[in-house]
């Protein structure tokens, strides 16, 4: 007996639905230009990956919103150091977490509206599973997905980060549906690992 009939898709998000306008590389080197930082956006751009994945997982089992928001901003506060190669002061660190923050620095590839509502109109339940923060539901909203998401779940907040499965077992809650029910939509090994220990079959975008 083989699966059932697909009845949800679980999407990643950066990478999968939306991108950033400029490079992480760009936005530093001006953000820190300002307070007097010179640096090379080329050279960001090529430590950044490496800055990222080499990171603790962004996730704070058990924390209150206000707690959980100054953890998000702690630990990307880390990446910003690491990334310059250089204490920096809270502000500059607040400035650029808040810029990544705003709809407008992010663009939603092309054929992702369209597909949304193809999906939903063919009643398909839509969740969003991200190792991001917070800032994702204002993302999210500000860039018109919203309307066709039923949950958003976010490794910060879940406690866990892909490749752990757990993110993606708590959409499964969320949407009342089985692990055979769904496919999972992203961009990276993580999101295949993820997928693989939650018994979810994966299908990986490779945007250029």
């Amino acid at each position: 007996m083989g699966p059932r009939p697909v009845a949800g898709l679980l999407l990643d998000a950066m990478g999968t639905l939306i991108g950033l306008r400029q490079s992480v590389g760009s936005t530093y080197a001006a953000l820190a230009e300002r307070h007097g930082i010179q640096v090379d956006a080329a050279a960001i751009d090529r430590v950044f990956p490496q800055v990222y994945g080499a990171a603790p997982p962004l996730a704070f089992p058990g924390l209150g919103s206000e707690e959980l928001a100054a953890a998000e901003l702690a630990w990307w506060g880390d990446r910003i150091e690491e990334a310059l190669g250089q204490p920096v002061s809270g502000e500059l660190k607040r400035e650029l977490f808040e810029h990544f923050g705003e709809p407008e620095q992010w663009r939603t590839y092309p054929e992702v509206a369209s597909q949304l509502e193809k999906w939903k109109g063919r009643g398909l339940k839509l969740a969003v599973v991200s190792n991001f923060d917070q800032r994702l539901h204002r993302l999210l909203e500000g860039l018109g997905l919203s309307q066709w998401l039923d949950a958003v779940v976010i490794s910060s907040a879940a406690g866990a980060a892909k490749p752990d499965p757990a993110p993606l077992q708590q959409a499964l809650k969320l949407l009342d549906l089985a692990a055979d029910q769904v496919w999972h939509v992203g961009d990276s090994a993580a999101d295949q690992a993820a997928a693989a220990a939650a018994g979810i079959r994966c299908v990986l975008v490779k945007r250029p």
